[in-house]
């Protein structure tokens, strides 16, 4: 057979421009701004599902998907090598995943009608177009900065976001070997920095404004996290904040105008979202910058998405929409977005705000609402306190833990946990964040089969015995009352100690009267049948068992829920 090769050639080039018609669907092209937690997760699930899209990364620092929680253990060095803090390079990316991810490029303009991005190359402060068919914003959060005297003229005073940061605190701390150290803010990272100044040798200073640290937790229990730092040699300044920074940042004077020295200080008061860029495209925001998205992170506009700590999310609970900038959420938000890009619907339900940090020796962890959120909310609660054991008793080494556990009144619905311990803590927590989000109730925390052996837990986990506890309090079996109900407490009210003698003599609460539980039944003539009898022990346990005798024999009587323990915890911050 003979063939006609020019005939041939012609051919085949017709047929490639039958496959390059505009007709024909084009490979699309996504952008994403943001290079960590949301948009790094974003950009590995798109790829994942289709191997067609061009993918690439503006990601305005000098790193990528860099372990941002992991910074001041570096600075601690707790975490000796730099390199492990990043978890991708655009090389990687590239190699891997073919995503390319231009990092030192920022976007600072979108044009949402023609669907460009202005981007600005920060090595060489060139401007340029980028079109896109679909944009992705992830850019995350920046410090808050008050509006102080002389915070631009300090010459040692620091953020902590992102590696740079990390990288002036190391070479500050190496060059000037400071002595003392002032947090500003007892947050997550505040905490977590004043554990690793702590270690480096200083002497280091936490100053909040609130009347506590950790937002997150309620008075009580926080005020265990505050007695961990004292015992730790830090010094503790609450209800008080920074007014003014002297002598280019040694000096700094406080809204009370106490003066304190420090050669380092570390500004931890917050996060705002990185949103000026998106001004261009007139994309709703709520009132504190943070971009309004629906349940598939879908903004204003059609063609536009965001994730992470700067979008505004609703509440599981509440369905309230709040901001919570957490690294899980945000790379959760990363995955459903490429999901709902890629045509599998995907929405997202929201937030819990489970966190956990360590302080010294300490678990501190927490889920759902604290109090304060649920009477915002104006939600009917209860609330236990407990302190089991991280494991059972008989077996070495076993701690208590103080878990706090908060219930609907009307059904037992969970509302939230927080917990503080030096082991196990952070098991109990990610349980009841799996039960709210089952929607299970107070009724299926007792029903829960846990993993039990004598070194990790007892055959009545904390959680089985916080849902025992939440059961009796529901079904009337057990009335309670709280910490906060003792200060200031009057003759009037008849307290009784139900401990032991020599437990009573060591400490107790003024105008108490002490009954031990073993004698009990056999002095209850020596109790008054005309009031209320207020029961306390030492963690609750024994209180119950007293109450359940009273009323049986037709006593009043209410038991201090957590027992003195709880108590005795606020009594330096009251």
């Amino acid at each position: 057979m003979v063939i006609n090769n020019n005939c041939y050639i012609i051919r085949v080039y017709s047929f490639l421009l039958y496959f390059t018609r505009e007709d024909l669907p084009m490979r699309k092209k996504i952008i994403i701004v943001g290079g960590v937690a949301g948009g790094a997760s974003a950009a590995a699930r798109l790829r994942r599902l289709d191997e067609n899209l061009e993918i690439i990364i503006l990601e305005k620092g000098d790193y990528i998907s860099f372990a941002n929680c992991g910074l001041p253990y570096y600075i601690g060095n707790v975490i000796p090598n730099r390199d492990s803090l990043f978890l991708q390079t655009p090389t990687m990316l590239k190699n891997r995943l073919n995503i390319q991810a231009r990092v030192a490029h920022e976007v600072i303009e979108i044009d949402k009608v023609n669907k460009t991005v202005t981007v600005k190359d920060l090595k060489t402060q060139t401007t340029y177009l980028e079109t896109y068919d679909k944009l992705i914003l992830s850019p995350g959060a920046s410090p808050l900065l008050p509006k102080i005297s002389g915070l631009s003229e300090a010459k040692n005073l620091f953020t902590l976001r992102n590696v740079p940061d990390t990288d002036k605190i190391k070479t500050f701390i190496n060059i000037n070997q400071p002595k003392t150290a002032t947090i500003i803010g007892g947050g997550f990272i505040g905490l977590e920095m004043a554990e690793n100044l702590k270690h480096l040798g200083l002497a280091v200073t936490i100053i909040e404004m609130a009347k506590q640290i950790l937002p997150p937790l309620d008075f009580e229990m926080a005020a265990i996290a505050q007695n961990k730092l004292i015992e730790n040699g830090i010094t503790l300044i609450l209800n008080n904040g920074l007014k003014e920074i002297k002598d280019q940042g040694s000096t700094l004077i406080l809204n009370d105008n106490t003066e304190l020295h420090t050669d380092l200080t570390i500004l931890s008061i917050g996060v705002k979202p990185e949103t000026a860029f998106t001004k261009t495209a007139a994309l709703t925001l709520n009132n504190a910058g943070g971009i309004v998205v629906d349940e598939y992170f879908k903004t204003s506009d059609p063609h536009i998405y965001a994730v992470g700590d700067a979008i505004e999310v609703p509440h599981y609970i509440t369905q309230a929409q709040t901001m919570l900038p957490l690294a899980s959420p945000a790379n959760r938000q990363g995955r459903l977005v490429a999901d709902n890009l890629c045509g599998i619907k995907a929405p997202y339900h929201g937030v819990l705000g489970s966190a956990v940090v360590k302080l010294f020796d300490l678990t501190i962890a927490t889920t759902g609402l604290n109090e304060l959120q649920l009477q915002k909310n104006n939600l009917d609660y209860k609330v236990i306190h407990l302190h089991p054991g991280s494991h059972a008793g008989y077996y070495p080494n076993s701690s208590p833990i103080s878990l706090k556990l908060l219930f609907s009144k009307i059904d037992g619905k969970i509302f939230g946990a927080q917990a503080l311990g030096t082991a196990g803590v952070e098991k109990r927590i990610d349980v009841i964040a799996t039960a709210i989000k089952g929607n299970l109730t107070i009724e299926d925390l007792a029903d829960l089969e846990l993993c039990y052996a004598p070194p990790f837990s007892s055959a009545k986990d904390p959680v089985n015995m916080a849902g025992y506890l939440a059961e009796n309090v529901l079904g009337n079996l057990l009335q309670t009352f709280q910490w906060h109900e003792l200060i200031n407490n009057s003759p009037e009210m008849f307290l009784l100690d139900v401990r032991e003698p020599s437990e009573h003599n060591f400490e107790k609460l003024q105008h108490s009267i002490n009954i031990p539980l073993s004698q009990l039944r056999s002095r209850l003539t020596d109790l008054p049948t005309d009031q209320t009898i207020y029961v306390y022990c030492q963690v609750g346990l024994r209180g119950y068992l007293a109450c359940r005798i009273l009323k049986q024999h037709g006593f009043n009587c209410k038991n201090l829920d957590g027992g003195f323990k709880t108590y005795k915890e606020v009594l330096k911050f009251l």
